[in-house]
Formats: C-alpha cells, structure tokens, sequence
C-alpha cells in the first residue's frame, strides 16, 4: 500500500480519535448519521431489513449527499460519494468523451447492475472501443438519469448474480425515484472552472401531487448546458512537420469535457386498487446533444496542403457530435393476498439511442467539394422485460418467520448498428469518425428467460442467513446457474460480523459480439485505419477469434459492523472476486506490414487496414480489496456536525491469459491479444486506493461542507515500451460549499470543486504526444481544475 502524506496521516488520527470511521461515504445532513437505521430494499426481500441488519455491505447515498457539489452528473457526484467507484473524464476519446462509463470495485464498467426502483437499468448503445478506463465495456449511462428525481441511491456491494442476474459481479447500484404526493421545489444554479472554460447552468425541480383514490405521483425535471473546456498543451516537437500537429509552440488540440445540452424528465406513480394492491408506472426520458472533439488536423499535413489550403488554411479539428435519447417506462401491479403472499408483476422497457454526426472535417476523398458536415450513422439498444416476483413470510420452526422468495423473468434484447450517409465513409471517410458503412449495419436480437428463489431467516436473536439461486437460459450461448449464500452473527447490540459467498456471470453483450467499425486513429502524428471486427465474423474467425461465452465469477466477502459509541458507526468489510473467461478487447493487433495478414483480410474484400481487434474470453482476473465506511455526528448545544469518513483498498490481477489461437501465431510472433497496454489498464489503471473525510456544521440558518479525497497511484502502461510506463502520484481534492437558509423554503449555496485547484501529474514528454496531451485520460478526478458554482433554490 502506497505510503500516505502527513495531512492523510492527520485526517485519519482525527477521525479515528474521534472515535472512528462509520457507515456512509458521504453525508451532508444530520440525519443522514442515522445511515445503519435505513430500511433498504436492496439485496433483500425482507420487508423491515436495516442497513446495519444486511447480511452485505449497503451504502445510502441521498439527494442532499448528491447535490452537496457543483456536478451535474450523477456519476460523479457517485464518485465522490464512494470510495470504491471510480469515474474518469476522458477526452479526445471518440463516443466515450460523451458517454462516459463508471466502474465498480476495480471491475469493468459493465459487472455492475444498476437498477431504477428495483428494475432493471438498460444499458447504453455504445461500447467503448477506445484507450480509457472501461475498454470494451457496454455500461448503463448514469449520466442519463436525472438528479432532480432521485430520493437515494442504495449500493450493494457485493456479488448479486443470484439474486438479479447477469452484470451484477462486482455490485448493484439501485436508484430509488421520489415518490411522495406532497413537496417539491425548484433549483438554478451554474459555475465555471478558473480556468475561465467550462460555464455550465442548469434549471431543475420537482413536485408531488396527491391523486385520488389514494394515489401519488411525483414529477421531476432539469435541463441545462456545459461548455466545452480545454487543457490541451503547446506543441514541443520540431517544424515544419508533416504529421497532424500544428506549429511550434501552438495549442491546437482540444483535450477536455465535451459541449453539451440536455433535458430530462421522470415521472413516478402508484395508485392505490383497494386496501391491498396498486398499480405503479416509472418512466424517464433524457435527451443530450454533445460534441466532442478529435485530434488536430494540421495544415502541414503530408499530400493535403493544397486541399487544405482552400478548405481550412489554418487546420481544423473535426468534431465528433452525438445525438444520446434515452428512454425507459416500466408499468407494474403489486401488492398482498389474504393469505400472505407478496406478489408484483411488470413490465419494462428501455431504449438507448446513438446519433452520430462528424463537423468541421472533410472527406479527402470529394476534395474540395467535400462536405464539411456528415451525418455517420447510429447505434440502438432496446430491452423489454417481463418479470412475476412473489415473497411470503413462512414459519419453519424458528423463532421469527423466514421470508421465502422466488419468482420468474423474461428478457428481450435487441441492438442495431445504421449505416451512415455515404460520403461518411467514401474513400477515406470523414475525417476524426468515419461513417459506418453498409458492411458495418446489422441488426441483432436474443431472448432469455430465468427462474430464482430464495430464502432469508432470523435463526435467533444473534444469528440470521440467506441463500438464494437462479437459473437463466440464453438464446445466443446456453445457460448459467449463479448462488449466492449470506450470514450475519450479532455478538452484541455493537458488534456483529457478516459475510457472503456467490457465484456470479456476465453474458456478452451484443454489441461486443457484433459491433464493426473502421476508424481512423492518430499516433504520434500518422494515422493508422483500426478495423474492430465482431468475434463471430470472417475477419475476426481468420485472426484467430473464437465465439464468445458468458464470463462466470465467484465471489467471497467478510465484513464487521460496529457502534462503539451510540452516534459512532463502523463497518470494514474485505473483498475478493474471481472473473474467468472475463470479456475484454484485445489490444491493437499491429498488421501494417504483415503480408500474411494483409493478404488474408484483402481475401474477404478488407483492404487498408493496419491494425486490427476483437472480443474475446482470454484471460482471467482477480480483484482483492477492502472497504471502511463510517460516520460519526456530535451532537452540539445550537447546531451539529457530522464527520464522515471512507477508505477503499482494491487491486485486481491478471492470473491467466490464454495462449494465443494458432491462426494468429500463424500470421507473427508480435501478434498478441492480451498486450502490456491493456493488462495495464486492468491492473494498474484505477487507483490502488482512495480516502476521503467530509465534514458538515449545520447551525439554523447555515450549513458549511467541505470534503477532502486522496486519490491513489495508477499507472499507464505503454503497449510495446515498458520504459514510457508512467506512474502518477497520490492527489488531494479539497470540496467546500456553504448554503444560507434564510427560512424554511429559500436555500442560497456557494461552493467550490476541487477549491485548491488540483491537476493530476503531467506526462512525461513521450507521452504526452509532443506535449499536446498533457495529462493522462486516465485521471479519476478529471484534469479541469477548480470549479466554482453558486445555487438558488426553493422548497415546499
């Protein structure tokens, strides 16, 4: 473990001395120290089950925690709420600068469930294809789901396949909408970074409205817009060049968060049939208009200067714009027979939409007529699932009822790549994201259906447990039985220890088994044309690919709860998950000159590709870590504080790595799927570790925040150079934020992100793409600097 600085070292004893770390990551209110009291909902199927009560770690994260910073986001705002999730900020990344995935625990971006009221979250269309943390992945896009709608969010984190089946090995994140018939308000607040960039507002509030009959129905809405910024560097390199780089000493690139508008909407509903049953409706709508931005194009660019001269005589940087929609509506019936039995049943649906539009670029191909906008094509992601849950309190001789659960899914998933406008993808095709071409489209769609039960029970007053199962069958690859068993003992009413063992899968996505691309990417100045060919395709077959099958995991967690003191809570839980067969994306396979290969592609009509990739099940992953959350609240004479505080420890390791298929050894020796780069990523890319006390001082009419986080070493791996492998130092972040409360209704905030302007280390000089990158897009707290932002805001 990396060895801490003597403010860490200070801010520990503190908390520690006072008396300890507790249950919440990040809690701004004073009832938010009560966390371990909480009912939850998630990871259990017992009606009155507490926080502290839960056989697995839980985290609360409310709507005051969430809205206690400056971000807009709510993956961010997550970041910086827990320990063990990590959200990066990538630029200059292709779709993945929009839509950005959050990993939990160290894992890929898609192990972790995420789920809205207990249903299950689409995931987004886009799979991640480029060098970022979540390579490969195809995650939800929580970036898509409104703030102002959220009541909490409840994390388990713990092995969950089990209980909701594929993509919960690393955890659950489940978002529960507010649904009360009274209340609401309205919010509008806005900030810049010091650099002067980045100028965001947004506008957002919420209302409940009592129905009759018995019902409620809670509305809530935001809109707003960010700017783009940029910390692009100057060029260092030597002139006149002929790569894509502009002048020396110029600043052409534009390295930082994209342009965006966006609106959203939610609604949640329940309407009361009788003293004992209701019908419910969730639906949320969020639309985002985001551009993004490529590398430079420079007007010295070798064989284009006279086209470029007329076009953009001072270069240009195409920009990559998506249109994101996305779509969910879940529409269900539940509630209670006479004889016990809980039972809901719904429906749900949810779709991601990808527009893709290339601007301010040109096709070299059409010359000077070329046009300077393109629309490129999109990608679609649809499921609907059907689900009849039931749960029932039985007795079996114990002293409390068990509860027994079980019930039955179905799920459809369907996914479509469009081909764009045929200048998109002429000749060269557009430059910075070339159009997908007709060969690209496709359409795809599979079915799955599953059976689960479980059992959960207070075998005295000490000592409870739970054991659950579930089977599910897919269409595409076959079947996966995944358990899971849970146990808790109560030494005392202070000390109790818990601890679960899973097993656990993830099913491929279908955008990992079909997604194709040809795209142009920039290294050190020379393009180089990336062809990304699905595993089940003749390319991919003829480099060796092989069908892919579900990754399966198995999952072993131990844990303490403790109050030493009535207002001081405690929890330590560690960690330790086996992926095999994890899905990932191999590393660029360099065929530029290799004729073998060459030859091969050009034999199924694939010409002027230079470097090549496809999913595959090759390696095999573990992941250890452990995981301190806590809080304590002094109580004061005319106001309170509450001292929180968290520390999560995680490393994964590559433990195998399947030898190579002989048709790629066949093709070179240099020929290798798993490379140093993307084992990099794995291993070293998250931080290794992450500390964070928060402080609030609530008086009657103020309230002062603040937050410190350490984030850890990462490291980024060169993919053939060991000796460009470049480690970035621990970092502290300063939050602080101050709100007025005039009255009960009227809400004044000031605050600051990163207040003491905090920017990750810089690249070393080779790699930082002469000094025009200079920092990594590995960063977990981004590379913008200090935010400031200020907030009005009223509520009834």
């Amino acid at each position: 473990m990396p060895r801490m600085t003597p403010l860490a070292l200070a801010l520990s004893s503190l908390l520690i001395a006072g008396p300890v770390l507790a249950q919440q990551a990040s809690a701004p209110a004073s009832k938010d120290a009560r966390t371990l009291d909480t009912l939850i909902v998630t990871g259990t199927h017992v009606a009155d089950r507490t926080v502290a009560e839960s056989q697995s770690p839980i985290d609360i994260i409310t709507p005051e925690t969430l809205e206690a910073t400056g971000t807009t986001e709510l993956a961010t705002a997550l970041a910086r709420a827990l320990p063990s999730l990590n959200f990066p900020r990538p630029g200059m990344a292709d779709g993945t600068s929009g839509v950005r995935p959050a990993q939990l625990r160290g894992l890929s971006p898609d192990q972790a469930l995420v789920l809205v009221n207990g249903k299950r979250r689409h995931i987004s269309a886009l799979v991640n294809v480029n060098g970022t943390i979540g390579r490969g992945s195809s995650a939800v896009d929580l970036n898509a789901i409104p703030v102002a709608a959220i009541e909490r969010v409840e994390v388990l984190r713990d092995g969950a396949s089990a209980q909701y089946g594929s993509d919960a090995i690393g955890g659950v994140i489940n978002i529960v909408l507010k649904g009360a018939g009274t209340g609401g308000s309205i919010a509008l607040g806005g900030g810049q970074y010091s650099k002067g960039d980045g100028q965001q507002w947004q506008l957002s509030g919420d209302a409940g409205l009592t129905l009759g009959g018995g019902g409620t129905i809670h509305l809530a809405a935001q809109t707003g817009h960010q700017d783009m910024t940029n910390r692009s560097g100057t060029y260092q390199g030597t002139a006149p060049n002929t790569g894509n780089f502009p002048g020396v000493g110029e600043t052409a690139f534009k390295l930082g968060d994209p342009d965006v508008d966006q609106t959203a909407l939610a609604l949640n509903a329940n309407l009361a049939i009788g003293d004992h049953a209701s019908l419910y409706v969730t639906a949320m709508a969020s639309n985002r208009d985001i551009t993004s931005f490529a590398f430079y194009r420079s007007k010295n660019h070798s064989g284009q200067g006279a086209l470029l001269a007329q076009v953009y005589p001072n270069g240009y940087v195409p920009e990559i714009n998506q249109d994101a929609h996305d779509r969910s509506v879940v529409l269900g019936a539940k509630g209670t027979a006479d004889n016990g039995l809980n039972w809901d049943f719904s429906y749900n649906f949810g779709d991601s939409l990808l527009g893709f539009r290339t601007q301010n670029t040109i096709n070299y191909a059409l010359g000077v007529s070329s046009p300077l906008s393109f629309y490129d094509g999109s990608l679609q992601y649809t499921q609907q699932v059907l689900n009849a849950d039931f749960s029932k309190p039985i007795g079996i001789g114990l002293a409390y009822p068990a509860t027994l659960s079980f019930g039955a899914e179905y799920r459809t998933e369907d996914w479509a790549q469009r081909a764009g406008e045929a200048n998109s993808y002429f000749g060269s095709g557009a430059q910075g994201f070339g159009g997908f071409t007709p060969r690209n489209a496709g359409s795809y769609n599979r079915h799955n259906y599953a059976l689960y039960a479980g059992l959960e029970a207070d075998v005295s007053d000490k000592f409870s447990g739970g054991i659950a199962g579930r089977y599910e069958d897919y269409s595409d690859f076959g079947s996966q039985f995944s358990g899971k068993l849970s146990l808790r003992y109560a030494f005392t009413d202070k000390v109790a220890l818990r601890g679960t063992a899973a097993t656990g899968f993830r099913a491929p996505s279908l955008a990992q088994q079909h997604y194709q691309a040809v795209t142009t990417n920039i290294n050190n100045g020379v393009a180089f044309e990336t062809g990304t060919f699905p595993a089940s395709g003749a390319a991919a077959q003829a480099l060796g690919a092989e069908q892919l099958k579900p990754e399966t995991s198995r999952s072993y967690s131990l844990g303490l709860v403790l109050q030493p003191l009535e207002r001081v809570y405690l929890t330590i839980d560690a960690y330790q998950i086996n992926v095999d067969d994890r899905i990932v994306l191999s590393s660029n396979l360099n065929i530029a000159n290799n004729a073998a290969a060459q030859a091969l592609l050009a034999s199924l009509g694939i010409t002027n590709v230079t470097s090549a990739r496809y999913f595959n099940n090759a390696i095999d992953t573990r992941t250890q870590g452990i995981d301190v959350v806590g809080t304590w609240n002094v109580p004061l004479a005319a106001s309170s504080l509450n001292l929180t505080g968290s520390y999560n420890y995680n490393k994964s390791k590559v433990t195998r790595i399947a030898p190579n298929p002989a048709a790629l050894t066949a093709l070179g020796a240099n020929l290798e799927r798993m490379g140093r780069d993307e084992r990099g990523r794995i291993e070293e890319g998250a931080p290794r570790d992450k500390f964070a006390v928060n402080a609030n001082w609530a008086l009657q009419h103020w309230e002062i925040n603040a937050g410190a986080t350490r984030y850890g070493q990462f490291t980024a791996r060169n993919a053939s150079n060991p000796l460009q492998d470049q480690t970035f130092g621990a970092k502290w972040t300063l939050d602080l934020s101050v709100n007025f409360r005039p009255n009960q209704h009227w809400t004044i905030t000031a605050g600051a992100d990163n207040a003491l302007n905090q920017y990750p280390e810089q690249n070393t000089y080779a790699n930082s793409t002469f000094g025009l990158i200079p920092y990594s897009l590995y960063s977990p707290y981004g590379f913008n600097g200090a935010y400031y932002y200020g907030k009005v805001s009223y509520k009834w």
